[in-house]
């Protein structure tokens, strides 16, 4: 086997591991979510084939949290970067976090599993989204586009918002309107007078 082959062999089974990992964080939650679980879910012999790719269940979640933040991103890259300028890509982030979170309900649901159960899998992507909207907040201080404000509590609500939003939607709230509502309000709070 080469070694491209042997790499792509790697990957498939860790995306294989990881996939079955998120639907059983959604369907039973964290502490029902063991290695044993996995191999059935995932159609593996033996747990030793996970515990070849990830040595402990936190280091697991810790790869379900990145594929969760991967997969978030490659959602909202074009919307993000058809925006022109701080107000728009205000509204496109809201947008695109909203849409991301309605079509990707089972996702979510591990994520908070992993969140909720004491995991500290999310918190350098929690840290890092929170820097990355404060920058936003920052940026349309500087150009005009926003009123002046403490861009890491307008980050942070923004965030909390965001994140909120999967109970709604998983509810039955219409996307369009939850992402309308939120940008409505982002809007008004960043509106210079």
């Amino acid at each position: 086997m080469s070694t491209t082959t042997r790499q792509a062999a790697t990957a498939a089974r860790k995306d294989q591991i990881i996939r079955a990992a998120i639907a059983l964080l959604a369907e039973r939650g964290y502490q029902a979510t063991t290695f044993e679980a996995i191999c059935d879910k995932a159609g593996l012999s033996s747990k030793r084939l996970i515990t070849y790719h990830f040595s402990s269940k936190d280091e697991l979640f810790a790869a379900v949290a990145d594929q969760i933040v991967t997969d978030a991103e490659a959602h909202m890259q074009p919307a993000l970067g058809a925006a022109t300028d701080a107000r728009e890509l205000l509204a496109a982030l809201i947008r695109a976090n909203v849409a991301f979170i309605a079509g990707h309900l089972e996702q979510m649901r591990a994520l908070q599993q992993i969140i909720l159960n004491g995991g500290r899998a999310w918190d350098r992507h929690h840290l890092e989204s929170l820097n990355r909207l404060a920058g936003l907040f920052d940026n349309g201080q500087r150009t005009g586009a926003f009123r002046p404000c403490n861009s890491q509590i307008m980050a942070a609500a923004l965030r909390a918002s965001l994140d909120s939003t999967y109970g709604l939607l998983s509810a039955g709230l219409g996307t369009q309107r939850c992402a309308s509502e939120l940008v409505e309000l982002f809007d008004r709070a960043t509106r210079p007078a």
